[in-house]
């Protein structure tokens, strides 16, 4: 329902009389309505008179007008009466009158000398304007404009709304506002050139992303073509070298299996002969036949055999490991034939026997396949157990790392110092070494003194500085000195005597050891 809107008798009334529930509101109370321009897209709000009150385009509606004469006028009324066609127009009024209101147009006294032409020979006009009216005082044209109120009027609003107003006419103030105007359109006008510039540089980077696009797109289908075909390559390879290894594993199998069998053969003769000679021979037959029977089955009894299959079903396919490159791509994804075997793997590292207490320390184990190679994958199911010999029920957490170069790096944090006992399985099976025990020190104990190569050096002379190496000098001086008795001759520590900067204390603090009191004033 449009604002604005009033019913006729103050409201809608039901069908037996009485009033509506529903009545409109006041348009003040009512929710502004807004449109949106087709041209600009913007959302204008409706003033309080609705539509007819929007400004009227009166430049468009002059440009119009000559397309309506060269459509043979239809649809033009007069301006006049708003009910006849038109016929004629008055150049001096630019209103486009009737037959009826031209004649009435040309007995009044006022407009008898006024021009009038025919519509038809309005024609070849580009365009024609038109009187804009006042849309308070209809009869009265826009002639004036109102300073105060900054629009244009007429000469009835002049004595009447706009009495108190400054108003001039037209003519004479359309300089000082055109100016203005003008002003604002030399600050517009380099927008538009340089919303072109962009609207520009937009199409121009469309089209350069266009040809981007479809050269990254081509190098995309070359590359997967390639690298399709590289697959495909390295595809073929690893069948054919599948079918190598079922090959080889076969023909060791069956040489196996034939070896196994005429050695069964052999040992079926053998075992048949001696038992008929023992069961049917007589007692010189068997005496006769002796010596060449014990001599056959010590033979057969000495032949050295494996009761299992030479070769195994282990084959895998490891997709995540690197193969190389194949026409110039990274190809992934190898055959691996090869097993852990416990017994050759090998456990390395500094702390492999030792560890500080609250430190971490770590080992590394190398797995190697029956051949001794190392296995230089990962992905075997490694178990480590750390277990204190007191205190069996108090194992020590371990991490694992996987190397993926068949390496793994094996790391725990003991809490308290004792021996502990290690064991490292792979397939429940403990590797080479294992299981082996660790002794746990405690915590490395840091020096309380300095690293100086004399007290008088490092104490800047005082006389009641002590040093633990137990030197002194004449003078009084209680610590060591460069070339005095009881220097050691190297840099050294003055809480315990060290000469590792890096060693551990050794002094414990108690009266018994004779260096005890013998230390360096921390300075």
């Amino acid at each position: 329902m449009l604002s604005g809107v009033t019913l006729e008798g103050g409201g809608a009334r039901s069908g037996e009389g009485r009033p509506s529930r529903t009545e409109l509101k006041p348009r003040s109370l009512q929710s502004q309505i807004g449109i949106l321009c087709p041209v600009c897209d913007a959302q204008v709000d409706l003033p309080m008179g609705g539509v007819k009150a929007l400004t009227i385009d009166h430049l468009a509606v002059n440009d119009v007008m000559p397309e309506s004469l060269r459509g043979e006028g239809q649809g033009l009324v007069c301006d006049l009466c708003n009910d006849r066609e038109v016929e004629k127009r008055c150049q001096t009024c630019k209103a486009n009158l009737c037959h009826f209101c031209c004649q009435a147009h040309r007995r009044q006294k006022k407009t008898t000398y006024h021009t009038m032409v025919d519509l038809k020979d309005l024609k070849g006009y580009s365009r024609i304007g038109k009187p804009i009216l006042c849309p308070v005082h209809p009869a009265e044209e826009l002639r004036l404009f109102c300073e105060f109120c900054d629009r244009p009027v007429c000469r009835d609003c002049v004595v009447g709304e706009h009495r108190e107003h400054p108003c001039d006419f037209t003519s004479n103030v359309i300089h000082k506002h055109g100016d203005s105007v003008w002003e604002l359109l030399k600050g517009t006008q380099p927008h538009v050139e340089a919303l072109e510039e962009a609207l520009a540089q937009i199409h121009i980077m469309n089209s350069a992303l266009q040809k981007q696009v479809e050269a990254v797109a081509a190098d995309v289908r070359t590359f997967s073509e390639g690298y399709i075909k590289a697959i495909e390559e390295h595809r073929d390879k690893l069948l054919k070298q599948l079918e190598d290894i079922r090959a080889q594993k076969e023909n060791s199998l069956q040489l196996q299996k034939a070896q196994l069998e005429q050695l069964l053969a052999d040992m079926r003769t053998g075992v048949e002969f001696t038992e008929h000679l023992l069961t049917s021979g007589s007692d010189l037959e068997i005496l006769i036949t002796k010596r060449v029977v014990v001599e056959r089955l010590r033979k057969l009894n000495k032949v050295q055999y494996s009761a299992r299959p030479g070769v195994n079903d282990k084959i895998r396919f490891c997709p995540q490991e690197k193969a190389g490159q194949c026409r110039g791509y990274e190809i992934y994804g190898t055959i691996n034939t090869k097993e852990v075997d416990p017994a050759k793997c090998v456990l390395q590292g500094e702390d492999l026997h030792r560890a500080r207490e609250k430190q971490t320390a770590s080992f590394t184990l190398l797995c190697k396949d029956a051949a001794g190679e190392i296995m230089g994958r990962g992905g075997d199911n490694v178990q480590v157990a750390i277990v204190p010999k007191d205190k069996k029920d108090s194992p020590v957490r371990t991490m694992v790392q996987d190397n993926k170069d068949g390496t793994y790096y094996i790391s725990y944090t003991p809490k308290e110092p004792g021996v502990y006992t290690v064991w490292v399985c792979i397939k429940e099976q403990h590797v080479q070494g294992s299981p082996f025990t660790v002794t746990v020190r405690r915590k490395h104990r840091p020096h309380s003194g300095v690293f100086h190569c004399c007290t008088f050096c490092s104490s800047g002379g005082q006389k009641t500085a002590r040093c633990a190496c137990g030197g002194t000098m004449p003078g009084g001086y209680l610590g060591c000195g460069h070339g005095h008795k009881g220097h050691p001759g190297h840099p050294h520590w003055s809480c315990c005597g060290k000469f590792n900067e890096k060693s551990e204390c050794t002094w414990t603090g108690g009266q018994s050891a004779p260096r005890s009191l013998l230390r360096t004033v921390a300075l």
